[in-house]
């Protein structure tokens, strides 16, 4: 049985399959011994997340991939069995494939069978498998299916029913004597500033208030008071607390990542915590630090420019897309290069749809009315096209926007920097001297992408650049055999790195890359050694292993950790990649290895051999 990477010719088969889907996500499945039950699993998590591919006929053994297909007999059968059960709630909630979207396929004398699975719209989330949707949920993150909280599945409920959207709720036992004053006067003051011909100016507070939606009456209960909405935009901060504990905005100012913040606005006894305190404090520091030209318009002199109204568009759809039943903070970061601005909750949109924009989508309805009458947060989905125009005047890179999971948080990252800075051209010119000259352009960019960042995605490429994502995805294995880039991860999850960013590589060790880069889906054999650019590589002229035995590895890792190392220089002391060996080497030695802190993902982690086996 072959690997995987052994069939250069199967690329192109892979190219031509998916490069028209909207999604690259691939889910390979061993079918020889019957319809893989985790099927259904994986049909949830693409369907809850970002949609994807599911092809049986290729094997995962100790993470390396195998050509196991299928017989042409076993193809009919699995794709009849698979429509039939498909349409019974035992194995699936919602049944979403049509014909079109399930193909047989035969290379090289086997068969595959391809299952295309859809993105789901809001309104038919959770896609889950069997009868209970508490049990048979599933969403899609780096390290494949995870299985949702009880948490998450009611969030997927409440962004279903948006005719009733969460923040509308009437509170129970909350009166006016909840909110802030001086928050309602001030938001009257500049409501009146945006909107100084408005009727409602004219109101007395409590009917302006109503108009809002801070108070209301549910039709259908008849049931009146005070609304989520209204505590989160107006609410004392004891008040908000008693309803979410959970609720905690964060603005932190950081000139150095490696130090703590110079700046910080949050909850922290000085002021009303509410909504439209924190955009009241934040959005003009934000906005201080953006040039300003000087331009007239008639008389006058424009202070505002369309990046001004880009961060004040950026900060208010932070504020009413947040799902605020997250157990995660509402965060903005401003660094000396970016701004960052990062809410809880799931995209109710595809990432490709928010940046077609036109498509307004808001999970918290009456936040996002507060906000409109501020001269933020607009109905008309023109928010993102804004965002996107105020950073392009300034030729500054495009904005890039995020899903992450666990906990669940949408991510734009405004950034400060032109997509050719000149400190960037200046590492590049170190690094490939004369050389760049002959670099083509959207090469040179993407190495400026990845340079500047530090790792780039096929996805991020994707909205920086003006090329199909099938052409990213050749371009990106060009690099690679080029020594431009190197990868880690498969699938979705491949990241590209600068290859030797400030490194030297002896000859000796580029001839450890591997050329081929296995397929440009990001399937290569993870034995293949990759030098890590911040860990000095052994000795060229100690030869190492291409591949080891169990207890081989085992061995030298504790040899390795004899004292507290990282896995930087555990992987280049063994010859592997650094995200091989923390993905997939560190996790299966826990009788032999122990952590410094037992906290996961800790920047500053290393390992060393427990004692009681290091002695032995």
């Amino acid at each position: 049985m072959k690997r995987i990477y052994e069939y250069e010719d199967l690329q192109p088969v892979l190219d031509k399959l998916l490069q028209d889907k909207e999604s690259s996500d691939l889910e390979f499945k061993s079918a020889k011994g019957g319809f893989p039950h985790s099927f259904w699993e994986t049909y949830s998590s693409f369907a809850n997340t970002d949609g994807g591919a599911i092809i049986f006929g290729i094997k995962e053994k100790d993470d390396h991939f195998y050509l196991d297909g299928v017989t042409e007999e076993q193809a009919k059968k699995y794709e009849k069995d698979f429509f039939n059960r498909m349409h019974s709630k035992e194995s699936v909630n919602i049944p979403l494939l049509k014909e079109k979207d399930v193909q047989t396929i035969k290379f090289d004398g086997v068969y595959f069978l391809f299952f295309y699975i859809p993105r789901v719209d809001r309104s038919l989330r959770p896609v889950y498998c069997g009868l209970d949707p508490y049990t048979g949920t599933y969403r899609r993150d780096l390290d494949g299916d995870y299985h949702c909280s009880r948490e998450e599945v009611n969030s997927m409920f409440a962004d279903a029913n948006l005719a009733s959207p969460v923040d509308g709720r009437i509170l129970k036992n909350f009166s006016k004597e909840d909110l802030d004053a001086g928050s309602i006067k001030q938001y009257r003051r500049r409501f009146e500033q945006w909107n100084p011909d408005h009727v409602w100016n004219a109101l007395p507070e409590d009917r302006f208030l109503e108009k809002l939606n801070v108070f209301r009456k549910d039709r259908k209960t008849g049931e009146y008071g005070l609304t989520y909405a209204g505590l989160l935009m107006f609410g004392t901060y004891s008040a908000i607390m008693d309803e979410n504990p959970n609720f905690f905005p964060d603005y932190q100012e950081i000139q150095d990542p490696k130090d703590r913040w110079v700046n910080r606005i949050c909850p922290d006894g000085n002021w009303e915590s509410n909504l439209f305190q924190f955009y009241s404090r934040v959005l003009p520091i934000l906005q201080n630090f953006l040039p300003k030209p000087f331009q007239l318009e008639g008389n006058q002199r424009r202070t505002e420019t369309p990046a001004h109204v880009a961060v004040r568009e950026a900060l208010a759809n932070a504020l009413v897309h947040a799902d605020y039943t997250e157990n995660a903070s509402l965060n903005i970061y401003k660094y000396p290069n970016k701004m960052v601005f990062s809410n809880p909750g799931i995209m109710l949109i595809s990432i490709k749809q928010y940046y077609q924009g036109g498509e307004s989508i808001c999970r918290n309805k009456y936040l996002q009315t507060m906000f409109t009458f501020l001269g933020s947060a607009e109905k008309a989905g023109s928010g993102v096209d804004k965002i996107i125009r105020g950073w392009e005047e300034l030729n500054w890179k495009r904005p890039y926007l995020v899903e992450k999971k666990r906990p669940n948080k949408v991510v734009l990252t405004l950034s400060m920097e032109s997509l050719l800075d000149e400190s960037v051209n200046e590492e590049l010119s170190k690094l490939y001297g004369d050389k760049i000259a002959s670099i083509p352009h959207e090469q040179l960019l993407t190495l400026a992408l990845a340079c500047s960042e530090e790792e780039i995605t096929n996805e991020r490429l994707q909205y920086a650049l003006n090329m199909h994502k099938a052409d990213i995805t050749k371009m990106l294995g060009q690099m690679c055999a080029a020594h431009l880039l190197e990868s880690s991860g498969h699938g979705r999850g491949t990241r590209y790195h600068v290859f030797g960013l400030n490194v030297e590589l002896p000859d000796s060790n580029v001839a450890l890359l591997d050329a081929n880069v296995g397929l440009n889906t990001g399937l290569r054999d993870p034995n293949v050694v990759l030098p890590d650019p911040n860990v000095a590589l052994p000795d060229s002229n100690v030869a190492l292993p291409k591949r080891y035995t169990n207890e081989q590895l085992k061995e030298k890792i504790r040899e390795v950790c004899s004292e507290w190392v990282t896995a930087e220089v555990i992987a280049a002391r063994i010859g592997r990649d650094v995200n091989y060996v923390k993905n997939h080497v560190l996790p299966k030695l826990a009788d032999v290895i122990e952590k410094m802190y037992d906290i996961p993902h800790h920047p500053r982690q290393k390992y060393r051999a427990k004692q009681k086996e290091a002695n032995v």
